[in-house]
């Protein structure tokens, strides 16, 4: 179920906004290139968005660049050492709150006795039991051991003659059991607190009972979960676990967040702590515990969120806040490891986003809701479709794409006439097409005379008589009647990729594809696609073909046979081979196999220039687009021409289409330089 969060609108909320075709139009150029809309939705969602406002959505990458300076500043900050110097102190603070009862007893009894009168010799014996009580204690203080872990233990079985020192002792010792108790179950720090005996017990038994469970689960069988929480459910309120598996889960947050203390620590400093924290607890207590941590270990590991950080900082810490702070570092790792998740395989729904609003803010959220409902806006426009595991285009997302990059050619075409109408060519002697335009020297006189007078009484105003003038003249468009059969030769080797052709030349392709699909449907259009050999392309395939990063071999021979079959079905005047290009022919087929050279064998020219020669006698023309200039290439192109009488083309991929639809429209008869 999706989500919604609303706020009150105050005026400075940045509403982004782009609509299906602008996320189509952001995903074309990846779509082109590599022919895979996951990949194409990945890069989106790593670099961002940004519409024709200026206004952006941050991307994923931005996103882990703010995490990691967020979590590089805490690192920072903070001076682990300091949590063992705060414990150290406490535990020299009771010891001298201790010394300093003992002292003011003795000297209130001292008091006491001064001023006993007859009573003094009654008060001699008690008197000397309390001097053998204070002197025993306070050797004891004076020979603790020096660790803050042997202290722990040594006061745990000490008979406190100070209430305050006792008081501070008992509180420490709550502190580490919550402690303890919180590396395994969050929010039980309030449970431990001023914890009875009888309640320690039943939270052994609950342990006991957990262990149980677990071994049941490593044996196959199903445990009693409902009866547990039915028994010991009030440990894990008020956030309840529904189910083992999330028991198991939160177990494991807990007891990673516990391990990221101890693997940032020293080896010396991590003894110490171990030793303070078992020495807080029951001996059957830790042994329920320590099977516990095994179980869970061996059954689950967790190693990989158990990270450590390398603290740099002043800031002190106590022992609750270095495990608090823990928890946030590791829920910042595990929203790293999401977002990085995303970029690798486009899950963008499995981002908590919770977590994204809580280390990077409400913003951050809303843009990370735009992104996932970009999917979906998407799917119900139409263009995108779930296929499994993988998204794909749709038909009707093809169709968009190839509209968009027949547009973007297009716009790049520098108009040489006035007027601002699209630079599409009609023919004449066909169907009127509805269309008018404004007249041009050379153009077929067939006025339209409403939209001419029109012209007139919008520049000069209503008058008469009506004054004419060349500029208001517009005259009717008719279809074009040639039709003609065209194959597009497109090259897919290694180089093509290698050196960044290949989007322009699939760009290219899914123009004219929409041009002579949209303008020209009495023309029939293929495609095959060459490399090591050829292959036709579907039309439907087209969005999603690349370029052969894996076999070399620019094979024109095979293309040039596969072509020529093709248009040998047609029954049309003309016929034409469209070829893009960036090599020579370094490969060719001979008896059903691939014969590769690098450079270029007289065998694969010769076999080349044969199938040129048989798409001559045929009336086939042959127009080539060449991407490089190097010798090979240039020499090869110049005996095709010689021999075909086709035109060649050189330019580079930013230019491509440009040569491409103008030839193809204005069916020019010279060399473009």
């Amino acid at each position: 179920m999706t989500s919604y969060r609303y706020s009150r609108w105050d005026g400075s909320q940045n509403i982004f906004d782009m609509d299906e075709d602008d996320l189509m139009e952001a995903l074309s150029d990846d779509i082109m290139e590599h022919g895979d809309v996951g990949r194409a939705l990945r890069n989106m969602f790593r670099r961002g968005m940004e519409n024709d406002q200026d206004q952006r959505v941050q991307g994923l990458r931005q996103m882990r660049e703010r995490l990691d300076q967020m979590r590089q500043q805490k690192i920072e900050r903070y001076n682990l050492e300091s949590m063992m110097d705060n414990l150290n102190e406490r535990i020299q603070d009771i010891v001298d709150t201790e010394k300093q009862g003992i002292e003011r007893r003795l000297n209130e009894a001292r008091e006491q006795l001064e001023h006993a009168g007859d009573e003094v010799d009654f008060l001699q014996g008690p008197m000397k039991l309390l001097e053998d009580r204070a002197q025993k204690a306070s050797d004891k203080m004076e020979t603790l051991p020096d660790s803050a872990a042997g202290r722990i233990k040594e006061l745990s079985d000490y008979d406190f003659m100070d209430q305050e020192a006792q008081r501070k002792f008992r509180e420490l010792l709550d502190e580490l059991k919550q402690q303890m108790m919180q590396n395994f179950f969050q929010g039980m720090k309030n449970a431990v607190q001023n914890m009875l005996p009888e309640d320690m017990k039943r939270m052994q038994e609950m342990i006991q009972a957990l262990n149980q469970m677990l071994r049941d689960r490593a044996m196959g069988e199903d445990p009693d979960f409902e009866g547990f929480m039915e028994q010991y459910g009030q440990f894990f309120d008020p956030d309840r676990p529904a189910s083992l598996d999330e028991l198991i889960e939160n177990l494991q947050r807990q007891m990673a967040s516990m391990q990221s203390l101890m693997n940032s620590m020293s080896p010396e400093m991590r003894d110490e702590l171990e030793q303070m924290l078992s020495s807080s607890m029951d001996p059957t207590m830790m042994q329920d515990i320590s099977e516990l941590g095994s179980l869970m270990y061996d059954m689950f590991p967790f190693d990989d969120m158990a990270n450590e950080y390398p603290f740099m900082g002043e800031e002190s810490l106590t022992l609750d806040q270095a495990m608090e702070l823990m928890g946030n570092l590791q829920d910042m790792d595990q929203l790293d490891k999401q977002i990085q998740s995303v970029m690798r395989n486009g899950d963008i729904d499995n981002i908590n986003l919770d977590q994204v609003e809580e280390h990077l803010g409400e913003e951050a959220r809303r843009e990370m809701e735009r992104m996932q409902d970009m999917i979906r806006q998407l799917e119900e426009a139409g263009y995108l479709k779930n296929s499994g595991d993988r998204m794909e285009l749709t038909s009707r997302g093809m169709r968009k794409l190839a509209q968009q990059a027949l547009k973007e050619v297009f716009s790049e075409l520098k108009k040489d006439r006035v007027g601002r109408h699209e630079i599409y060519f009609r023919g004449d002697g066909g169907d009127i097409t509805g269309e008018t335009k404004q007249y041009e020297f050379g153009d077929p006189f067939d006025v339209d005379l409403h939209r001419t007078l029109f012209n007139s009484v919008l520049r000069d105003g209503p008058q008469v008589p009506i004054k004419l003038s060349a500029e208001d003249i517009e005259i009717t468009r008719t279809e074009h009647l040639t039709q003609s059969a065209t194959v597009l030769l497109l090259d897919q080797s290694k180089s093509m990729g290698m050196f960044r052709s290949w989007g322009a030349a699939k760009k290219v392709a899914m123009a004219l594809y929409w041009l002579i699909h949209s303008q020209f449907p009495r023309d029939h259009f293929y495609m095959v696609g060459f490399s090591d050999f050829g292959m036709e392309i579907a039309e439907e395939d087209l969005p999603e073909i690349t370029w052969n990063a894996w076999v070399s071999g620019t094979n024109i021979q095979h293309g040039l046979q596969m072509a020529r079959q093709l248009l040998s079905r047609q029954k049309v005047a003309t016929k034409q081979v469209i070829m893009i290009t960036d090599g020579e022919p370094t490969a060719h087929m001979e008896g059903g196999q691939v014969y590769f050279n690098y450079p270029p064998s007289y065998r694969t020219i010769e076999e080349t220039l044969k199938e040129v020669k048989r798409c001559t006698q045929q009336g086939i023309t042959i127009n080539t687009f060449m991407l490089e200039s190097n010798y090979y290439l240039m020499d090869f192109v110049d005996q095709m021409t010689r021999i075909n009488k086709g035109r060649a083309f050189y330019t580079d991929p930013g230019k491509l289409g440009q040569y491409v639809m103008v030839d193809y429209l204005r069916n020019r008869r010279k060399r473009m330089a």
